[in-house]
């Protein structure tokens, strides 16, 4: 874990919310650069503060038109914005390869919205791994509701309920799009749920299709998730999925749920870190020797990964 000497001035810039400090600072956690650790941990005193919102589900959907609604909502009831656009990787570069401006255009000025994408950088689940420190960052910063848009594809829907404090579903009236949201355990994750390009065929009956399957899932807690219906391209219903999701939020503060929440995420958090060290800690005291040799006894099949794992820590 990097211990360098954090860049204070740095520090002090990204936490009174100055832009081009932060867009740095975001680099540094995304690129694990020196002194992105005592950034994180500068910022950790700060943050609680935002509300964190994810809007995931499958590609085509019309996510990406959405939080640019969303965001424009947001500013009308004058909540400061930060956008964290989870974007494909760029093949060559490494970077995301849809970008902020080209999709969000219509915010570019607007000094009360910050956007960021960030590459998944091929991770399985499609959510880019520094995504929650960036949240924590940009919290920190002072924003009030940060808008996560996941790529939508593996796990990423899964991973969004553990970075996000409010998460909805977007899907569209296409045929077999609620079929697939069961399938894929979407269910089980959404706070709110949205049929996006309401004005196309189908979407009472897609609406339907969520609520009879949500009437069939072990309620969890009190809340009951709503079905909303919005034409993002035309700003429909955007208004009303601003207010659920603050009714979602003001639910989770009275019932305690936002606290277990955020406490499970830090929990989680903290086990990776852990994890990490001791994984580094370990590779560090095995000789490369040592662990040649066992891989290729593994490859021969002479012992088992449990008899390997167990000699290596032993030695």
């Amino acid at each position: 874990m990097r211990t360098e000497s954090p860049d204070t001035e740095l520090i002090e810039r990204t936490l009174r919310g100055d832009r081009v400090a932060l867009a740095r600072a975001l680099s540094w956690v995304e690129n694990e650069a020196p002194g992105s650790t005592a950034l994180l941990d500068a910022c950790f005193a700060k943050t609680g503060a935002a509300r964190r919102i994810g809007i995931t589900g499958p590609p085509g959907a019309g996510k990406s038109t959405l939080v640019t609604r969303l965001a424009q909502e947001y500013r009308a009831r004058e909540r400061s914005v930060a956008i964290v656009a989870v974007d494909p990787t760029s093949p060559f570069s490494g970077g995301a390869l849809l970008g902020d401006r080209v999709r969000m255009a219509e915010l570019a000025g607007d000094p009360g919205v910050f956007i960021r994408s960030m590459a998944t950088r091929g991770s399985l689940g499609g959510l880019a791994v520094h995504t929650a420190q960036a949240c924590d960052v940009l919290d920190a910063a002072g924003f009030e509701r940060i808008l996560i848009e996941t790529v939508g594809v593996g796990q990423s829907e899964l991973e969004i309920a553990e970075t996000a404090d409010s998460t909805a579903v977007v899907l569209v009236p296409e045929s077999g799009d609620s079929i697939q949201a069961m399938k894929a355990g979407l269910m089980e994750i959404g706070d709110l749920f949205v049929i996006n390009k309401a004005d196309r065929d189908g979407a009472d009956r897609g609406a339907h299709a969520i609520r009879s399957a949500l009437a069939l899932r072990a309620p969890t807690s009190e809340w009951r998730p709503p079905v909303l219906m919005t034409v993002a391209s035309q700003g429909t219903g955007v208004t009303e999925l601003v207010s659920g999701f603050e009714e979602h939020l003001a639910f989770l503060e009275t019932a305690g749920d936002l606290e277990r929440r955020r406490r499970r995420r830090l929990e989680q958090h903290l086990e990776e870190l852990l994890h990490a060290a001791l994984w580094r800690s370990f590779r560090s005291r095995v000789p490369e020797t040592a662990w040649r040799e066992v891989i290729a006894e593994l490859v021969e099949r002479r012992v088992t990964p449990h008899q390997a794992a167990e000699r290596l820590l032993a030695d």
